[in-house]
């Protein structure tokens, strides 16, 4: 048992050295890219829940969401009246939905138009371009020009980009990739989206 507890000691002391020397040799400051893709739950809720830490400590944060905006969204309710909180909302809801290319089309690039007001804003701390990904798989937004707003935006400011199937290009030029990745989905077994948890 003594040897046991010796041997996890040590274990545990190599792995805080390996933290602290990693911690120490962390001296960049800046706003990061990060990406949460995949096919698995969870990527919005984990960009919700980012804008809220960042809403926590007073920072102004900007959400633009591109597909569920018309969908009701309990974290958006909850935090909408905070001054610091300024949500873009892509009018026609999901694009597959309105089997109109041209009206989804004029959408994501009036929707865009305030994304870009936001990256460009050096007061907007966090910014959150929720399912993006799907402009650019369809081709409603040019990957150049979400490109050039990401590398032109206020070197403090941090963006997050949710969706599946993130660009290539993005994954490139991204600080930190979370893939979301689905082990079992409780809609697939018939189970309805709840209310307050899923959404």
């Amino acid at each position: 048992m003594k040897d046991r507890d010796t041997r996890h000691k040590a274990s545990m002391g190599k792995l805080k050295a390996r933290v602290d020397e990693k911690i120490a040799s962390a001296t960049e400051q800046r706003g990061l890219l990060l990406v949460n893709t995949g096919n698995g739950k969870g990527k919005t809720t984990a960009a919700w829940g980012t804008v809220t830490r960042a809403l926590g400590y007073g920072y102004n944060v900007g959400v633009i969401q591109f597909i569920k905006g018309l969908w009701e969204c309990g974290e958006r309710n909850r935090l909408e009246d905070d001054p610091n909180l300024d949500v873009a909302i892509m009018a026609t809801g999901f694009t597959w939905d309105t089997q109109n290319r041209e009206a989804d089309t004029q959408a994501c690039l009036a929707v865009w138009k305030e994304a870009e007001r936001m990256l460009a804003d050096p007061n907007t701390y966090l910014v959150v371009l929720d399912e993006i990904t799907y402009m650019l798989k369809f081709g409603y937004l040019d990957i150049a020009t979400v490109k050039a707003a990401l590398e032109n935006r206020p070197s403090e400011q941090t963006v997050i980009i949710t969706g599946r199937n993130a660009h290539r290009e993005l994954i490139a030029m991204a600080d930190t990739v979370t893939e979301m990745q689905e082990v079992r989905h409780a809609f697939n077994n018939g189970l309805q989206a709840r209310h307050g948890i899923d959404f």
